[in-house]
């Protein structure tokens, strides 16, 4: 063969060879898809033990009943705008809900779940932010041995806060600091609330729980001024859970609240009571009358 034939042979096309079986043939079009098809993923033990943390067809499961509560908050107004999160207590385990997703979309496969004891994640969705209300929810686990703390951004606690830094509706208790506290009493609502965040499961004659609040007691609610990022309202809330033993809640300033409770059924339930309490006091505020009588 000629040097210029030789060269001609070397630039045609060279067939396409199949792989692993030594057949010289070219792959047809069937055999072609097969290679190009996405092989399926295997987990490994760790992403098997990841999942079976937030894997669960009972409704009440953390993972389940964290997005379940986020759809009903929602319609509540106090999760819009990704604004707002959930976190329950199960065992040694904590689940969070991300931060900056939409609420009412969330699905259990979101779940960040932590260590109680450790701190450290066990599972950590990667294309996900931590919830910055971390810190605050471990706070209420720690100071008040919380089963679940909910963080709503309710207009009506913004309102309350508003209402108190302007001094309008000072408790004849604490004049010294009117705008720190919102107080209320007489207010049959009130019955929901327990001392502390935690109360008692205990049913006093006339159906009354006891360490609940009565309907003579005053309701005392703190305000904390609210920070640039989430994160750092750690130390104040802290300090306002030290300082008001017998409260189940802090208001933030221009901001929202958060509420505990032992399990899941009494925070959701002094969630609802205070949001009932918060919004009648603006409207009592409004007609001039006083929260405190």
């Amino acid at each position: 063969m000629e040097p210029a034939e030789k060269k001609l042979k070397a630039m045609e096309p060279q067939p396409y060879h199949q792989i692993g079986n030594g057949n010289s043939n070219t792959m047809d079009v069937e055999q072609q898809q097969k290679v190009m098809e996405p092989q399926p993923h295997h987990q490994t033990g760790d992403e098997n033990a990841e999942d079976a943390l937030i894997h669960s067809s009972d409704p009440l499961h953390p993972a389940n009943h964290i997005s379940d509560l986020c759809r009903r908050f929602y319609t509540l107004g106090w999760v819009t705008g990704t604004g707002g999160g959930v976190s329950i207590r199960h065992g040694d385990h904590i689940y969070l809900a991300p931060s900056g997703v939409q609420k009412e979309m969330m699905r259990p496969t979101d779940m960040f779940v932590m260590d109680y004891h450790t701190k450290q994640y066990l599972r950590r969705p990667l294309v996900l932010k931590p919830s910055a209300c971390t810190p605050l929810f471990l706070a209420a686990y720690t100071h008040r041995n919380a089963g679940c703390c909910i963080h709503t951004h309710s207009q009506w606690a913004v309102l309350i806060t508003l209402i108190c830094e302007a001094g309008l509706q000072p408790d004849p208790a604490h004049p010294d600091t009117p705008t720190a506290v919102f107080s209320i009493n007489e207010i049959e609502q009130i019955k929901g609330i327990s001392r502390g965040g935690a109360g008692s499961s205990e049913i006093a004659e006339g159906g009354r729980k006891l360490g609940n609040l009565g309907f003579y007691d005053t309701m005392r609610i703190p305000i904390i001024e609210n920070t640039a990022h989430e994160e750092d309202l750690k130390g104040e809330l802290e300090k306002a859970i030290e300082a008001w033993p017998e409260t189940c809640a802090v208001l933030v300033r221009r901001h929202g609240v958060y509420v505990w409770g032992k399990d899941v059924a009494q925070a959701k339930t002094q969630a609802e009571s205070l949001d009932y309490l918060f919004q009648l006091a603006v409207e009592m505020h409004k007609l001039g009358l006083k929260w405190v009588s």
